[in-house]
């Protein structure tokens, strides 16, 4: 879509208020709203914004970026007043002389798929996401009482999240966003979603829309999401399970041919595993992701199968003609571009490398090793990394080095009021 075209889009749908968003490091949604006879203006030549006030946006001496709003990305919010509508369009960051700011996520993902391209590879990433449903208290806060005691795939009465799954879909779809299923998961109080394929950028794009619709069609029920990692000690976690598929010329390297599966996609599963433990500060980024990824039956082992398990990696239906690689360890506390651009680099370089894939464990689980159980582990294994160093830039490593570290500085002072932080952010 053309900049002209979403002009001429918001004389045609009486579009009154532009929010322009974008994502910080740790992948918080922020926003600004401006007019919409300024945006003529934020397509050429970007709209600056107080970058100091941003986690990990090191912007020199100025303290200004600039935000330009890419208009593929055009949506409408269903939510807000259907008279003088309110349309969001998502934000490329710049640098104040208009080049790409190296720390904004989009962007790192962006040259994440580009060096894909260059080597004749088309990438398509699908997503699962898991969240809880919780009671509001008489103040609209967050409560830990869970919406109903429904388990996997349940019904109605038991599973009272139904009517907001569903309009949770209808919202995305009139987004342009197309879900691919919903349903109960085991925890109570929990659901699931889940996505086609796109490419990494629009994937990443609609995880952002859809953690929006989620928490604000809940609101409407009287409820509040939560994407927490583990929001309730014993009960099953939230996880974000990203399915990648790599293409050469529209074939499916994951796709099993005679029973056997190709060369260079078990070198992208290889280059995946090898790197997996220290991608983990990015994929697990807060304290309470430990409590997921320690709990009994997480995917915690740096392994992979065909089976569902405790496994890191899974290889789903490889004869399947929509084969892929899902990688299971992260949960939805992560940002989406920054998890995609390293899984995307991890497997390049592991396809570049002729790496070798080790067998599937079928059920051997106990017998693989872990990944880091905890957040202090995943900050060392993270800052000892050469491939962490050369795939993100410096400022973005040293901003979770450094979030990690404050973040054990609230757990080492205040377990509990660290756990509310998590619990009401997430």
């Amino acid at each position: 879509m053309l900049a002209q075209d979403v002009l001429s889009f918001f004389e045609e749908n009486d579009v009154k208020f532009v929010r322009l968003a974008f994502l910080d490091l740790f992948g918080r949604l922020k926003n600004m709203a401006i007019q919409p006879d300024l945006l003529a203006q934020a397509f050429e030549a970007g709209v600056p914004f107080d970058a100091t006030a941003i986690d990990g946006f090191d912007c020199g001496t100025g303290g200004d970026l600039l935000l330009r709003p890419d208009p593929d990305t055009l949506s409408l919010l269903p939510w807000r007043p259907q008279a003088s509508r309110v349309c969001r369009l998502l934000c490329d960051v710049l640098t104040p002389d208009g080049k790409p700011y190296a720390a904004d996520p989009r962007f790192i993902l962006r040259e994440a798929t580009e060096e894909a391209t260059a080597r004749g590879l088309t990438v398509r990433i699908g997503s699962e996401c898991a969240f809880y449903l919780f009671e509001a208290d008489e103040q609209g806060n967050i409560t830990n009482r869970p919406q109903d005691r429904g388990g996997y795939l349940d019904v109605s009465p038991l599973d009272r999240g139904e009517d907001v799954r569903r309009e949770i879909s209808l919202t995305l779809a009139s987004m342009n966003i197309q879900p691919e299923s919903s349903h109960h998961e085991r925890g109570p109080g929990q659901n699931e979603i889940d996505f086609h394929r796109a490419d990494p950028l629009t994937s990443a794009d609609h995880h952002v829309a859809f953690h929006h619709a989620v928490r604000t069609i809940a609101a409407r029920y009287g409820l509040r999401a939560s994407f927490l990692p583990k929001p309730l000690s014993n009960d099953f976690g939230n996880a974000f399970h990203i399915n990648i598929s790599f293409y050469r010329e529209r074939s499916n390297l994951f796709r099993m041919e005679d029973g056997q599966l190709s060369p260079q996609a078990r070198s992208a599963m290889a280059g995946v595993l090898n790197r997996l433990p220290e991608m983990t500060l990015f994929l697990n980024p807060i304290p309470n992701s430990y409590e997921r990824l320690t709990d009994n039956d997480s995917p915690n082992r740096v392994c992979w199968s065909t089976l569902r398990g405790r496994n890191a990696m899974r290889l789903p239906l490889p004869q399947h003609r929509f084969a892929r690689m899902q990688i299971a360890s992260p949960d939805p506390t992560c940002n989406a571009y920054l998890a995609y651009a390293l899984l995307i680099r991890a497997a390049l370089e592991g396809m570049e490398r002729g790496e070798t894939l080790p067998p599937s464990v079928e059920r051997n689980w106990n017998e693989a090793p872990m990944l880091p159980e905890s957040l202090p582990e995943a900050i060392a294994v993270a800052k000892e990394s050469a491939f962490i160093a050369r795939s993100l830039p410096a400022i973005v490593v040293e901003t979770f080095l450094l979030g990690g570290e404050k973040l054990l500085q609230m757990d080492r002072q205040d377990k509990t009021g660290l756990f509310q932080h998590q619990f009401e952010r997430f």
